[in-house]
């Protein structure tokens, strides 16, 4: 059989002798590390580094400024060049597909309706600027879409 365990009497928990610590409960305010003075202080000093910093950056920044409009100005005309000699490559293009697409036609000459010229009151040396889909219509097909639709991107 099992061994019988001596009966204790239970131990009653009671407080510490002297009794429990005396429960905090007055208002502590916070540690006041500024005073209105030195905050006022404070702000007065940082705006006015904030304003020179700006200053000198907004100096920078208009020079830039003034450089890249200068650039963009002494391009330009370079870019306007650059484009008309494309657009005169490309109406030579036309030219030259038309006439070889029409070799076998009698009668056809380049740049006319058989014979009759299609602008009957302008002289011969005037340059005449095609319609949008004219210009395109010996070029790929990326090429026209990419052009018709540059409005919607921009």
């Amino acid at each position: 059989m099992a061994t019988a365990v001596p009966h204790c009497p239970p131990k009653q928990d009671l407080p510490p002798p002297g009794g429990y610590k005396k429960i905090p409960f007055a208002r502590v305010p916070p540690k006041s590390y500024f005073t209105g003075f030195t905050t006022i202080g404070a702000y007065v000093a940082v705006t006015a580094v904030g304003l020179g910093i700006y200053y000198l950056t907004a100096k920078k920044v208009k020079r830039d400024e003034i450089e890249m409009r200068s650039a963009q100005n002494v391009i330009f005309p370079i870019l306007v060049a650059e484009r008309d000699r494309e657009f005169l490559r490309q109406l030579r293009r036309n030219r030259d597909e038309e006439a070889e697409l029409m070799k076998n036609v009698p009668g056809w000459e380049v740049g006319t309706w058989y014979g009759e010229p299609v602008f009957k009151t302008l002289p011969e040396d005037t340059l005449v600027t095609p319609i949008f889909k004219e210009f395109y219509a010996h070029s790929d097909w990326k090429s026209y879409a990419k052009r018709a639709h540059l409005k919607l991107w921009s």
